[in-house]
């Protein structure tokens, strides 16, 4: 009697039915180089700066500029790009050659598209809607790096993209992540322009490698200077000993020489041992 998977595999064969394609039959690139340097450096800050933060998950996936595919028309007429930036929850943690969503279960959760000239009305408008209707993604954002007042955010409530208003600190929230997305004016990568960041919900900046290594050395810096400031204690803790032992010896021995002299002055050792504390047997000895 065959295994039910083996079951399984002769069905297939005899009804004629393929199996869809896995990622290792599926094309993960498209041969697209992101629009421009801004654009690529803007893809790696956020991918860069989330993953110290899933680290500290047993879960998920973070990924950029690879093909999410989620249907087979998709698949025959290789008509959709992946998104720029994207992050799938409760997912295993592993490497993956492109996005499949009927492998993996489950679409991304939050993706971000990186605006331009040549993308701006399909990504406002196109893939919108295919984030919406087909893969069901829970928020979705995107950016302009050439202009950073164009940014927005959605959330999808009842199958239909809701606004995310800003907040107080003008920050687009994402609750799937519970964390912000900041725009952030600094140098990255020798660029100097207003970035799209994560930060936490109190607003701190989630660090990107080049913050963390600076981190880093600055904990070693401290580390080094407390060590140097323990030495310093410790060795000013052993001068004080020091100068200590020498004055309690100064101190005896001037004791002993004012018992000398009484008694050369033949007082008697009991008298004596009264006078500077000494013992009658440490009195006799000086005698």
């Amino acid at each position: 009697m065959p295994s039910s998977t083996a079951m399984s595999e002769i069905i297939l064969a005899e009804s004629s039915v393929a199996l869809p394609p896995t990622q290792a039959e599926l094309k993960s690139d498209d041969g697209i180089p992101m629009e421009t340097q801004r654009h690529k450096v803007q893809m790696d800050m956020l991918i860069d700066t989330l993953f110290p933060w899933l680290a500290s998950r047993d879960d998920g996936y973070v990924g950029g500029n690879m093909f999410v595919y989620y249907s087979l028309a998709q698949v025959k007429n290789q008509d959709f790009r992946g998104p720029d930036f994207f992050v799938v929850l409760g997912v295993p943690k592993k490497e993956r050659l492109c996005w499949v969503v009927w492998e993996e279960g489950k679409g991304p959760d939050v993706v971000i598209e990186l605006l331009s000239d040549s993308t701006a009305t399909q990504d406002k408008n196109e893939k919108k809607l295919i984030y919406q209707n087909l893969l069901r993604v829970s928020e979705y954002f995107w950016f302009d790096p050439f202009n950073a007042d164009d940014c927005a955010g959605f959330f999808l409530n009842r199958g239909v993209y809701q606004a995310i208003p800003a907040n107080a600190q003008n920050q687009l929230v994402s609750q799937s992540l519970g964390l912000a997305l900041v725009r952030w004016q600094g140098i990255y990568k020798g660029i100097d322009a207003t970035w799209l960041r994560w930060a936490t919900m109190e607003g701190q900046l989630l660090p990107n490698a080049e913050e963390i290594a600076d981190l880093e050395h600055q904990r070693a810096e401290q580390e080094r200077q407390r060590a140097e400031q323990e030495r310093q204690r410790a060795e000013q803790e052993h001068q004080r000993a020091e100068q200590e032992h020498q004055r309690a010896e100064q101190a005896e021995s001037q004791i002993r020489q004012i018992a000398v002299n009484l008694l050369q002055q033949k007082m008697g050792i009991e008298q004596v041992a009264q006078l500077t504390g000494l013992s009658e047997s440490e009195v006799e000895q000086l005698g």
